[in-house]
């Protein structure tokens, strides 16, 4: 996933089910052998990777459900009248073996899967829907909450205790407590199908993308690409059995290129084709039936809860509030950025024409042109760039801005277990010197590894006897590999996607409050991406660049003549950029705007909704149906627009840095209290307000993207 950090289905139950008091008391029945479930004896207590193995997991949630279990009966079944700490705070400390059982397995499922992990992730999907359906809609635990959450003002308590409360009965009225016997059963079945789809489409998705492969054995059919993408290429087929040719994926960092250099039209439109057509092609991998019915069955579920569509039940919880103001903003923003990109496609159909060449411009032509176009006018070449972005040099410019504006330093560990070679873990210390969290990155594609970049976390930051439980973040991405002798060297894009996973872990790492649930990045999901965009804006700024991005080589610092061009260029091909990320922004909120059931085909329905906004044919969405994984297994379902959203939010907040100093100390320090350290124990558009003393102005937006 491009850009953000997002939690499985089923790890999103889990998340809701961490932390737990009465943990000791079971322990006796607990198999100590299992390392998932024997206290952690690591350095920071981090899962030993080294010793869980597969044929763990299946024991290790059996165990887990069924201390979570007896938990929550023992809060149901308490003499005690309901209370605060008897009801709501034992229950956000229910079920912490359980969740920590299911985020070693779910983040190995996204990161570092195999046959044996899918199998038990399709096997567990319908199991930990029922256990979540059995506690959300069990009316004695229901019925304890209530009477805390009716006697709410008379509590005394503080400021995080009211919105845990007031959350955790929220997400039982949100999860069906109040239905009928009738309706309960209806929505434990629409659940678990849900859960088991979702999984599904997942997987579908990562078996598609992993069974293509361009293989090209003429050398002539590489004529465009540069040097270091066809070692890669070589590289590549070496590693598959193909020595002494070219191999190209449906991982970004092959076909991507590919499709901006390759002068072989013919083989362009072959890997665009490939590439548009993931879970498209009638096989086994097939997404089309799964994604209609993950649509249709949340609409049903929407309907059961009192809603007239899964959007209008999603965006209750989030900054927008309701469909009418999503897409307001995508309409306000769609008709410039498509009249942009039309004349970005009319430039483009000039350079096709002024080569005598007789066809339009399609999808396939989009990224070669712009390229040559980018070259002529600009004197710029991605590959100039790329030189200056090792992914070391990025890395450590990452952590350099934190430490100019907060304190930190990274302190690279290599005495903790990790779940693949390849991962590097580094010890957060803040500007006093204390432990301030953990941090696992994960840079490069595999075939075991989903597409995409995200956040996530090993353990969430909590308080325990007044103690602050330091947090374990991991950042996971799909980056070019190191070819030869050459270190990892980024495009610009890979490199403001590393500050962008590291804006989010940021956020997960400077959390300091008392509960898990409403730690780091439980927030909106809207307001999720202010954290991790507003550090994109310090990986493009000229001032910044010049302490990072140094030649890999020659270690001097990017040139000012090459800012100047990249500064030059920075609005230059936005039209599409918008435009491609709107179009699915919008398609998105089609399928879950919906207030009756899809009967058609997806790609009628995609064809349809791309038709109503005029979208070129130069142009598809950024994300088509059958490969949305953000919204069909991701978490970000009637969500994709947060990242627009949350644009709005970053733009103004790093104009307060520009107007005061880009490492303004009092204005990092209410950056930091305002919004990072709080999570989700404000509201955000509150919490906001306090750091900026005003809401959000569009106007830095628009002029960030050159479409005003």
């Amino acid at each position: 996933m491009s850009k953000t950090g997002f939690l499985p289905y089923c790890l999103v139950i889990a998340s809701m089910l961490v932390g737990c008091n009465n943990e000791t008391k079971k322990q006796e029945t607990v198999d100590l052998k299992n390392p998932l479930l024997a206290k952690y004896e690591t350095n920071f207590e981090v899962p030993p990777f080294d010793l869980i193995k597969d044929e763990h997991f299946r024991p290790a949630f059996k165990e887990a459900l069924r201390i979570h279990e007896a938990e929550i009966d023992s809060i149901v079944k308490i003499d005690a009248a309901p209370s605060f700490e008897n009801t709501i705070v034992a229950l956000e400390h229910a079920g912490q073996l359980l969740g920590r059982v299911s985020t070693v397995f779910f983040n190995l499922n996204s990161a570092n899967t195999n046959d044996t992990i899918q199998a038990i992730a399709k096997d567990l999907a319908p199991v930990l829907s029922a256990h979540n359906d059995e506690i959300n809609l069990n009316p004695e635990l229901f019925k304890r909450v209530k009477t805390v959450y009716e006697q709410k003002d008379n509590l005394g308590l503080d400021a995080e205790d009211q919105k845990l409360l007031e959350e955790t009965y929220k997400g039982f009225v949100r999860s069906g407590a109040n239905l009928n016997d009738k309706d309960k059963e209806r929505l434990k079945k629409i659940n678990a199908e849900l859960s088991v789809l979702s999984t599904t489409y997942g997987q579908n998705l990562l078996a598609e993308s992993n069974a293509y492969e361009l293989v090209i054995d003429k050398e002539e059919d590489l004529a465009g690409l540069p040097k270091e993408i066809r070692e890669a290429a070589a590289a590549e087929a070496k590693t598959k059995g193909k020595e002494g040719k070219w191999v190209f994926t449906l991982q970004n960092p092959s076909v991507m290129p590919f499709l901006q250099y390759a002068d072989n039209r013919a083989l362009r439109k072959e890997i665009w084709n490939a590439y548009q057509m993931r879970g498209n092609n009638g096989n086994g991998n097939d997404t089309n039936d799964i994604l209609v019915k993950i649509a249709n069955y949340r609409l049903e579920k929407a309907k059961l809860l009192g809603y007239s569509s899964h959007a209008a039940y999603v965006l209750e919880e989030s900054m927008a509030e309701n469909p009418t103001n999503v897409n307001a903003l995508l309409n306000k923003l769609w008709a410039p950025a498509l009249q942009k990109a039309k004349l970005e496609a009319a430039d483009i159909q000039k350079e096709i024409d002024a080569a005598k060449d007789t066809f339009q411009v399609a999808p396939y032509d989009w990224r070669y042109y712009q390229e040559k176009i980018r070259q002529k006018r600009f004197a710029l070449n991605e590959e100039e760039i790329k030189p200056y972005f090792s992914l070391a040099d990025v890395r450590e410019g990452a952590f350099a801005t934190a430490n100019k504006l907060w304190g930190l330093t990274f302190v690279a560990l290599n005495n903790v277990p990790v779940y693949h070679p390849e991962v590097e873990v580094y010890e957060v210390r803040d500007k006093d010197g204390s432990h301030l969290g953990l941090l696992y990155a994960d840079f490069f594609p595999r075939a075991s590894k989903r597409s995409g970049a995200w956040m996530t976390s090993y353990r969430s930051q909590d308080r325990k006897n007044g103690k602050r439980i330091a947090p374990v973040i991991s950042i996971v991405c799909n980056f070019t590999k190191p070819v030869g002798d050459n270190p990892a060297l980024l495009t610009f894009d890979e490199a403001t996607t590393l500050f962008h996973e590291f804006g989010h872990a940021l956020h997960g790492l400077f959390s300091n409050v008392k509960y898990k649930s409403l730690a780091g990045t439980s927030v909106p999901r809207d307001f999720v991406e202010l954290p991790s965009q507003i550090m994109e804006n310090w990986a493009s700024d000229p001032e910044v660049l010049k302490t990072y991005a140094k030649h890999y080589q020659t270690k001097e610092a990017i040139p000012d003549a090459l800012i100047e061009k990249m500064q030059n260029a920075g609005t230059f091909d936005q039209g599409f950029a918008t435009v491609e990320y709107l179009a699915a922004s919008l398609l998105d909120m089609n399928y879950h705007s919906a207030t009756s059931p899809i009967k058609g085909k997806a790609n009628d329905f995609e064809k349809a909704a791309m038709g109503k906004i005029g979208l070129i044919d130069a142009i598809i969405p950024r994300y088509r149906s059958t490969y949305f994984q953000h919204i069909f297994s991701g978490g970000y379902s009637a969500g994709y627009y947060s990242y627009i959203w949350s644009e709005v939010l970053d733009s103004d907040a790093f104009a307060a840095f520009k107007e005061k100093g880009l490492y303004d100390q009092a204005t990092a320090a209410a950056f930091r209290s305002h919004i990072l350290e709080r999570g989700g124990t404000g509201n955000p558009a509150e919490m906001y307000r306090k750091f900026r003393g005003a809401d959000p102005n569009p106007i830095h937006l628009m002029t960030k993207r050159g479409l005003n």
